[in-house]
């Protein structure tokens, strides 16, 4: 196996014994192959949509699969066969599709290779030898790091895109030039020498429909459960019965709060679900109790503790440990060997196991955090924080966030929200939050000094944030007082930082190690281009930050 894709990569260079997230060789060349899939899927496709031809359920499946092959979601090497067959199917269903509109419209369909040809293996132990010919590897042999790694970097993007519309479709909300742009995007992978200049072209767009899709995700979740609002939330225990959800399928948490509702169990969010206490379609179950424990690296320590049932809605699942295995379930694109996994939200099984498990023996004393500051509530005082930027009550604000993980380095995050002058504001989203968000940052102009935004995908709230106040202080968002200061790990904050480079902003800090699959020579054209800068120490990037603002 080789695999390059998230931040915590062995060696900062890749894994090829076994997956730092848990992935073992078979399952990380299946996947490859599943992703090789639906290249062929999409050359189809694609041509058929120049023709006016399109077939919803082609459109989904690449979705899905794309989603399945992000970190931390699948390890079943069982359950991706399976959607290798599938993905089979789905490619001979595009490839009619395609010769079909081709003999409507009169004109002579391509003959296809490559992906497009691919003739599935008739067993597992074929399948894995047959994705072992499409690894990154052979790439970088063939055309080089340089020209791989963009092509990478793009396809990473696609796989945090593909992510985040299939929550939004969850939810109903879709958008056919997403479907569209995926198609292209994966045709556009299989094409023979690609310049520099073409695939940061082709990453940009990717940026640009990622906007779209965060945009679609954030009406889905806006429409289904209102806009959040400012809200303690308990993060201490509650007696009773207990279950646990983590991931981020708000769907799936609506569904068990209505098939938990008079059992006595209490429901607690743990990692990116914490922003679903802010949403008043959500909020209204009294038995949301609060959220538990931390960031998705700690689950194997916070799980073992917890004493009721898990749920993992989506991707940060890690390897369960025998003292939690029986009472861990998966839902949606998750899967683990050996867990068991609930199919169409039918959670009786998780509420069995939270009956029989001990639960919480008492009340913990109540301490709470603040979440809810997505861009309808920040935006609702936006009179009074443009009053105090006037009047220089607050000085900078600073976006903390992104995706946490277990490799030394991430303390930075911490000090540097600590390190942040009290009359600077603080936004921050998704797991990265939890390095500080515990801590009492206090207020400024009468605001809480740290606003949680939400999700990983609600860095679009980031965005309508930022375009409100440039747009009231008629400056362009560079121009803003305002640092990015950025974790990642894995696919999904690669699609936002394509996107924050589509709308052209400058200067941001990514940490704590740039990707191992962008070489010096493509570090550099984004250096170049976008100022992109690693993180450094926490007294020089604060002192440059503020010294931009002044």
């Amino acid at each position: 196996m080789f695999c390059y894709q998230c931040e915590q990569t062995a060696k900062g260079t890749g894994c090829t014994a076994f997956g730092v997230c848990g992935k073992d060789p078979d399952t990380a060349v299946l996947q490859d192959l599943l992703v090789y899939a639906q290249k062929g899927i999409s050359q189809y496709a694609h041509r058929a949509r120049q023709l006016g031809a399109r077939d919803h359920e082609v459109d989904v499946f690449v979705l899905e699969a794309l989603f399945t092959t992000v970190t931390n979601v699948n390890f079943d090497p069982k359950r991706i066969e399976v959607m290798l067959r599938k993905a089979a199917a789905m490619r001979d269903r595009a490839r009619a599709l395609y010769e079909k509109a081709c003999t409507g419209k009169g004109v002579q369909a391509e003959k296809l290779d490559g992906p497009a040809a691919w003739p599935p293996a008739p067993d597992l132990d074929g399948l894995i030898r047959q994705g072992e010919q499409v690894s990154v590897e052979s790439r970088i042999e063939a055309q080089g790091a340089d020209i791989t790694g963009l092509q990478e970097l793009l396809l990473y993007g696609l796989k945090g895109t593909a992510a985040y519309a299939d929550h939004a479709l969850i939810l109903g909300r879709e958008d056919d030039t997403v479907y569209a742009f995926m198609h292209e995007a994966l045709d556009f992978l299989t094409q023979p020498s690609p310049s520099v200049d073409e695939l940061l072209a082709m990453n940009l767009k990717c940026g640009e429909v990622n906007l779209t899709v965060m945009g679609l995700l954030d009406a889905a979740h806006t429409g289904a459960y209102g806009h959040p609002v400012p809200t303690p939330v308990r993060i201490t225990a509650v007696k009773g019965k207990a279950i646990l959800v983590s991931g981020h399928d708000l769907k799936d948490l609506e569904a068990l709060l209505q098939q938990t509702q008079g059992t006595g169990i209490n429901v607690y969010t743990h990692g990116e679900m914490l922003p679903a206490h802010g949403y008043p379609g959500l909020k209204k179950y009294k038995h949301l109790a609060g959220n538990y424990g931390g960031a998705w690296q700690d689950q194997r320590q916070e799980f073992d503790l917890f004493p009721g049932a898990i749920l993992m809605t989506t991707n940060c699942i890690q390897k369960p440990k025998d003292s939690y295995t029986g009472r861990i379930f998966t839902s949606g694109l998750v899967a683990w060997p050996g867990v068991r996994h609930i199919a169409k939200r039918d959670f009786q099984p998780v509420i069995k196991a939270a009956l029989a498990a001990p639960g919480f023996p008492a009340d913990e004393p109540e301490k709470t955090i603040l979440v809810g500051f997505g861009h309808n509530a920040v935006l609702g005082v936006a009179d009074k924080v443009i009053e105090a930027v006037k009047k220089g009550d607050i000085r900078h604000f600073f976006l903390i966030g992104g995706c946490d993980g277990a490799k030394p380095g991430r303390d930075y995050y911490t000090e540097f929200a600590q390190a942040v002058p009290k009359d600077c504001v603080i936004l921050t989203l998704a797991c990265g939050k939890y390095r500080f968000n515990k801590l009492d940052f206090g207020t400024v102009a009468g605001l809480p000094r740290l606003l949680d935004v939400g999700q990983c995908n609600d860095a679009y709230s980031a965005i309508k944030i930022a375009s409100a106040l440039a747009g009231a202080f008629g400056c362009g968002v560079n121009d803003l007082p305002l640092s990015l200061i950025l974790s990642w790990y894995e696919q999904k904050a690669v699609c936002i930082l394509l996107t924050l480079l589509h709308l052209g902003l400058r200067n941001i800090r990514i940490g704590p190690n740039l990707p191992a699959f962008l070489t010096p020579p493509v570090v550099k054209v984004l250096v170049d281009k976008f100022n992109i800068q690693p993180v450094g120490s926490v007294e020089k990037d604060l002192a440059a930050a503020l010294g931009d603002a002044a």
